[in-house]
């Protein structure tokens, strides 16, 4: 929880109305899967000495056979059922959109654990790993970034996954990959999620030097941008490569523009306040200042990101991020909305969950969703339909639309607030077994420091609509 104090454990441009008689299509979107594979830990010495595609049989003979609860990360149990259910929602979709975190937290530090037993490991092992661990450390992270990858690709069928890394992606402690991840792991994310469709020169000169790239998965009217903005988050090991990225995505909205093609940009750490940080050393909104107050990006990148996208009005159609695990949105002054998607880990005591969206195939524009959870209170059997976006909050043209019409009305009316608290952590309702307090950390005393996580993405902004909401 330290680190998701510091770091955490989405979006389209309201544009012009869309067309009422505009076909459609859907889109499936995850995030925040969080494969832990030392779930069981009698497995390791078969999974250290097996290539990745045995992995499956190897975890198909374990004792443990329930999907995993709140507070810990995906086990095998609970991947097979979100597997099974996107594939059973995939439709037509010809896309998947991956907003990263596809690695379990903590895998180096259990490794080392795990790699020492019965022995006491070294209290750097993780952080530090010798000549002898290290690099089998990291052929151990290879395969299950391969193994969680190939299993993916067979739920999907031929769609392309677009996939951002996320923050727990990396080799080490959760700030973000470096290029030695980004390189080991370039052919798995070219060959199993982008099924080598595109030009792979063209991925690797970026993906590979800052964990970001740009394809066209849907035809020359899209082009579809993955940052790393691990790499925005002050304090990050790629934090130095962050403005040469941001001059990248200028050339290529600018590109974009002159070709007349509409723009998604997926994320993994969005921009704006950590409430969830915040609500942590918070407890009421008297109790925000500086002191208390952690922001996602460092505010010198946050401001060239949002100017970047202001010089490029309409262009943006869908902005998605994850990290925060909660399904929740956030509203850039540009007039773009950033909606970030639920996680499958229930590491923050959130249902697992994730979102098929309704795209205009004309415009590529977001009309609305339908979001897919699987009850950890229930223990249900398969993930069921959770809420639509347009019954439970009523849609009007864009879904970035529906969405600013949305945040004030949660300000006045209190069913619609309820509804969107229990749905901010998709429907859960357990309790924290440690704390003996609800997972979901938003209630009525506190809601204005989530309330502004929307609508306000600077420092003085956000502390100023705390203090005055």
């Amino acid at each position: 929880m330290s680190v998701f104090s510091m770091f955490g454990c989405s979006g389209v441009s309201t544009g012009a109305p869309a067309s009422p008689t505009a076909s459609v299509y859907q889109i499936v979107t995850v995030s925040d899967l969080h494969f832990n594979p030392f779930y069981d830990p009698t497995l390791f010495p078969a999974l250290a000495a097996a290539d990745a595609s045995q992995w499956a049989g190897i975890f198909h003979g374990s004792k443990v056979t329930a999907p995993t609860g709140g507070g810990t990360d995906t086990n095998y149990p609970l991947l097979v059922l979100t597997l099974a259910s996107m594939k059973q929602n995939m439709g037509a979709s010809p896309v998947v959109l991956f907003t990263g975190d596809l690695l379990g937290h903590n895998i180096p530090k259990n490794f080392c654990a795990a790699y020492y037993s019965p022995k006491l490991p070294p209290s750097n092992c993780a952080t530090s790993p010798d000549q002898t661990v290290g690099p089998l450390m990291q052929q151990f992270i290879d395969k299950t970034f391969a193994f969680v990858a190939g299993s993916i690709r067979v739920a999907v069928g031929k769609a392309p996954v677009i996939y951002v890394p996320g923050n727990i992606d990396t080799y080490g402690v959760g700030l973000g990959p470096n290029s030695a991840f980004l390189t080991s792991n370039a052919a798995t994310v070219y060959s199993q999620f982008l099924t080598g469709s595109f030009d792979q020169r063209t991925f690797l000169n970026t993906f590979e030097a800052g964990g970001y790239y740009a394809v066209q998965p849907l035809g020359s009217g899209l082009l579809v941008i993955g940052l790393n903005t691990n790499s925005f988050v002050a304090g990050s090991p790629s934090y130095g490569d962050a403005n040469a990225e941001l001059s990248w995505l200028n050339s290529q909205l600018s590109s974009a523009q002159a070709a007349g093609q509409k723009v998604w940009i997926l994320m993994h750490v969005p921009p704006g306040a950590n409430s969830q940080g915040i609500a942590q050393v918070a407890a009421t909104p008297s109790d925000v200042d500086e002191k208390t107050t952690s922001m996602m990006w460092e505010p010198g990148l946050q401001s060239t990101f949002i100017q970047t996208l202001a010089n490029y009005p309409g262009l943006v159609t869908l902005m998605l991020a994850g990290h925060t695990h909660m399904d929740e949105f956030r509203m850039l002054p540009t007039g773009d909305v950033l909606e970030q998607l639920p996680g499958i880990s229930p590491c923050f005591g959130n249902n697992p969950a994730y979102k098929v969206l309704t795209i205009t195939q004309d415009t590529f524009t977001p009309t609305d969703y339908q979001s897919f959870d699987y009850n950890l209170a229930a223990m249900s059997t398969q993930f069921v339909s959770l809420y639509q976006f347009s019954t439970t909050f009523g849609a009007q043209r864009t879904l970035g639309y529906s969405l600013q019409r949305l945040y004030p009305q949660l300000g006045g009316n209190q069913s619609k607030r309820d509804m969107y608290t229990l749905l901010y952590g998709s429907g859960s309702t357990t309790v924290n077994p440690v704390t003996f307090t609800p997972w979901n950390p938003i209630n009525n005393v506190n809601w204005p420091i989530f309330a502004c996580t929307i609508s306000e993405m600077d420092e003085p902004d956000y502390l100023r609509c705390v203090s005055t909401y």
